[in-house]
């Protein structure tokens, strides 16, 4: 039998966002061999002008709980704004997440109580995984170090064309360390990435510990927030059905690979995760699985395929699930349109419900009731994507 070949490396999601100097209207595929059980880095693949890269820094000393709180509970409004955003052309970007936090005594002094959590990654699931994997304890912040670790460490590319955006936040002075923060945002102009600082406390304090110019010197935004403000989220009568949507729409994955069955289980802990925070988080990231940037194409045969990304005749049976194991090639294809055509009709339905779900929130919100992470985020972002031609529908 003709040797297993596995898709390499993590299908970057479309969330979007991307450069208006020559956004592509498609992005080139290559023809990528389809090897079993390896890892081949996303990071690998051609540059396009669609992508954006925004690494988020964070704070983890004790006094952070309610910041990392909030990234928990938001990322799923942050996502869910930009499913509509498009590039001059009308291109649907990508979009790359890395994670790092810092000012953590549980991490390594050496590196400046410093840790990467997460690589540049457009895996939806991973990003929240890594996110609920932070814990605060009490350390040293040091902006500047922090900075310039994920401008070295981190591959930012060369293509003038892509937004790439690092967002750091804190509540210490932004001057502490060894390494001076103009140095590093300097770096940061250098590489054309632009540093955006989220003061977590008094916006005068903010000015003051110079985090306002360490956001001015890339011309990125400085912001103040109340990092422990409680998140006002509104029940709809629409939650519970799309709940329940959500639970239908993971039946019709289908794992192969290595990756597959860990794969599974981590979109299955994920939301699990999100509905012990509350349910209308819960809510929101079903939401996100209904649209076009959940896309797990390296270990589901249905975004796999739909991406040409394999054939179903390059999977041995032993790396398929065994209600495909011993079918005819025919009977796998059928059974994969049907996943398919099921999944495209749960994802209608609930992204249906939450237009009107959006229309109950719109009529019943207060104005400030808005996660003061999510605010500040969407605002800086929104206002620095127009600059290269973003736009929503």
């Amino acid at each position: 039998m003709k040797k297993a070949r596995q898709i390499l490396g993590m299908a970057l999601m479309a969330l979007t966002l991307s450069s208006a100097y020559g956004c592509e209207l498609k992005t080139k595929r290559t023809a990528n061999p389809i090897i079993a059980h390896a890892v081949v880095n996303e990071n690998d693949e051609k540059e396009t002008n669609n992508t954006v890269k925004i690494a988020l820094l964070l704070d983890t000393s004790n006094s952070m709980d309610g910041l990392i709180n909030q990234a928990k509970a938001q990322l799923w409004d942050i996502v869910n704004k930009f499913t509509h955003a498009k590039c001059g052309n009308e291109a649907r970007p990508k979009l790359q997440i890395a994670l790092y936090q810092y000012g953590n005594d549980n991490l390594s002094s050496r590196e400046g109580y410093i840790q990467q959590v997460l690589d540049f990654s457009g895996d939806l699931d991973e990003i929240s995984e890594k996110l609920f994997s932070l814990t605060t304890n009490g350390g040293e912040e040091y902006c500047g170090e922090v900075i310039q670790t994920s401008l070295k460490q981190l591959d930012w590319g060369k293509n003038a064309d892509n937004l790439k955006m690092i967002f750091i936040a804190g509540n210490e002075p932004f001057t502490q360390g060894k390494l001076n923060y103009k140095d590093a945002v300097t770096n940061a102009k250098e590489k054309d990435v632009v540093v955006n600082t989220i003061f977590c406390g008094n916006y005068d304090q903010g000015v003051n510990t110079d985090w306002k110019n360490g956001a001015k010197l890339t011309d990125g935004e400085y912001m103040a927030i109340d990092h422990n403000r409680q998140v006002v989220h509104i029940d709809t009568p629409y939650d519970e059905v799309i709940i329940k949507l959500n639970s239908k729409l993971n039946k019709t994955y289908v794992s192969y690979g290595a990756l597959g069955v860990s794969k599974m289980q981590m979109q299955s802990v994920q939301d699990s995760n999100a509905m012990e925070m509350e349910e209308a988080v819960a809510v929101k990231r079903a939401v996100s699985k209904s649209s076009r940037m959940y896309n797990n194409a390296s270990w589901d045969l249905v975004d796999a395929i739909e991406d040409d990304k394999i054939e179903i005749s390059d999977i041995a049976d032993e790396d398929l699930p065994k209600e495909l194991q011993g079918k005819s090639a025919d009977a796998k294809v059928q059974y994969l349109e049907e996943k398919k055509s099921e999944r495209a009709k749960i994802q209608k339905e609930i992204q249906e419900l939450n237009r009107k779900r959006e229309a109950f929130i719109s009529e019943n919100q207060k104005e400030d009731s808005k996660g003061e992470l999510e605010n500040a985020m969407l605002e800086a972002i929104q206002r620095q994507a127009k600059k290269k031609n973003y736009k929503w529908d």
